[in-house]
């Protein structure tokens, strides 16, 4: 039975049976039925905003996971920059009054190298950016990365932060295990260079890929008719170069194109990981697929339970701030090293524009391209969705 309540009687008071009959059932009402469901741990209950209307606010947002055999959103539009720069060189070579003036030497790539007639300083191959950067160019990309690993305290946050949600494991030894990985992935990175631009059990592929095109040494062919040398003795373009000869014919990829991308992109891959997340400036996650099947974000996967659950967090990633907010907080956050990093990847970029503008054709340099993302692919994406090569070669940052 209810219990009694004493009401104020209103100036409008119930004058009919009906009428306090209605009253007192809808009381009933009220009183009898349950209350309103309370919203789950974790959550709050929509708060009504001003005019009645519901403030979403503090809904959680749940966003897709990204899959893991594609890069993420945010490393698409880095890598589509790459074929943007080329086709914006390759517009304006042919918009460029001085670019179309200057004759084009299609057997060295490259404008006429004259100073009085080359469209440009940077279209001569003797500019000191291209003789001490790119002739250089993976040196100086090595010299930034290990700059980098062993000095920032992304690598060590990393490892701390991991080792500490394991329940305390080995620090020292989580940060050489983290090193370590990152050292593989650059001697990976670098073995496909060496493959491509050097040597790929004789010849490297980009002079492979010439002589299977058709192409060959003028030289070679009159020394070999003569009988004074062999044809393998001028299989490679240096030993074409140095017995005075040219190559002619075939398919040439652009190296130039090859190497500043690999590099370049290597290196924003590996400061860039790294630092968003010891800045806590994370828009998204990579996703990687464990051994049983299933797909995590990197981070979840990378972390101990125990560590997850003492953040409340099941994507490896709570606590992130806006990826619009974060920039000037992930630039400061750099470092020497990084600093160093983001300088040798902007005269990669520099120098990939310069290429795109004034040397070798468009299908060169696209092939150049696509040889380079091929490398990225195979030890930056395939790792998310082969656990056991993830195992050997990590994920940068984690």
């Amino acid at each position: 039975m209810a219990p009694s309540r004493t009401h104020a009687k209103p100036a409008n008071s119930l004058t009919t049976a009906e009428d306090v009959a209605t009253a007192a059932g809808a009381e009933w009402d009220a009183w009898s039925s349950p209350p309103p469901p309370r919203p789950p741990p974790g959550r709050e209950a929509p708060r009504q905003g001003r005019g009645g209307g519901v403030n979403n606010s503090n809904r959680p947002t749940h966003r897709p996971r990204n899959t893991p055999y594609l890069p993420t959103p945010t490393e698409r539009a880095l890598l589509a920059a790459y074929p943007v720069l080329l086709v914006f060189g390759a517009v304006f070579s042919l918009l460029s009054p001085e670019t179309r003036a200057a004759p084009y030497d299609a057997a060295r790539h490259a404008h006429t190298q004259d100073p009085a007639l080359a469209p440009s300083y940077f279209a001569r191959k003797d500019n000191v950016f291209n003789v001490l950067f790119v002739k250089r160019g993976w040196a100086w990309v090595s010299a930034a990365f290990f700059a980098f690993v062993l000095s920032h305290p992304a690598v060590a946050s990393a490892a701390t932060r991991d080792s500490n949600n394991n329940n305390g494991g080995n620090g020292g030894g989580r940060l050489l295990l983290l090193r370590g990985r990152a050292v593989v992935r650059w001697a990976a990175v670098t073995l496909w260079w060496v493959l491509v631009t050097q040597w790929c059990f004789g010849a490297p592929l980009i002079d492979r890929g010439f002589r299977w095109s058709g192409g060959k040494c003028d030289v070679a062919r009159d020394a070999v008719r003569e009988g004074e040398a062999d044809a393998g003795d001028f299989f490679t373009a240096a030993a074409c170069k140095a017995s005075g000869g040219k190559w002619s014919g075939g398919h040439d990829i652009s190296g130039h194109v090859f190497l500043l991308v690999l590099g370049s992109f290597f290196l924003v891959q590996e400061v860039g990981w790294a630092t968003a997340r010891w800045a806590r400036v994370l828009a998204e996650e990579r996703s990687v697929v464990m051994h049983d099947g299933a797909v995590k974000g990197a981070g979840a996967a990378g972390a101990g339970a125990a560590g997850r659950r003492a953040r409340g967090d099941e994507t490896g990633e709570a606590g992130a701030a806006p990826l619009g907010l974060g920039l000037g907080s992930l630039v400061g956050s750099l470092g020497h090293g990084g600093r160093f990093a983001a300088a040798v990847v902007g005269l990669c970029v520099w120098m990939l524009l310069m290429t795109a503008i004034y040397f070798h054709t468009w299908l060169e340099k696209l092939t150049g391209l696509l040889v380079a993302f091929t490398g990225l692919y195979l030890i930056y994406v395939l790792p998310r969705w082969v656990p056991a090569l993830r195992g050997l070669v990590g994920l940068p940052g984690i």
